[in-house]
C-alpha cells in the first residue's frame, strides 16, 4: 500500500529538519504546520518530535485524488 512506502527512508520519529526535507518546505513552514496542529507532534524539552505516521496522515489528508 502507498502509505507503507511513503517516507520509507525516514525514521519512525522525525525532527523538524527531516520534515523540512521530506516536504521540501522551509523550516518556518514546518513550525507553522506544527503550531497549527496540522501535523501532530510532541516535544522533548524544547525540541519537536514528529511521528512518521503523523506526517503520512497529513499528506494523505491533504492529497486530492
Amino acid at each position: 500500500m502507498v502509505e507503507n512506502e511513503l517516507f520509507a527512508d525516514y525514521p519512525d520519529v522525525m525532527s523538524v529538519k527531516q520534515i523540512k526535507e521530506a516536504l521540501s518546505i522551509s523550516r518556518l513552514g514546518v513550525y507553522k504546520l506544527l503550531k497549527a496542529g496540522e501535523i501532530k507532534s510532541f516535544m522533548i524539552g524544547n525540541t519537536y518530535k514528529i511521528p512518521k505516521t503523523a506526517l503520512i496522515e497529513y499528506v494523505m489528508k491533504n492529497t486530492k485524488i
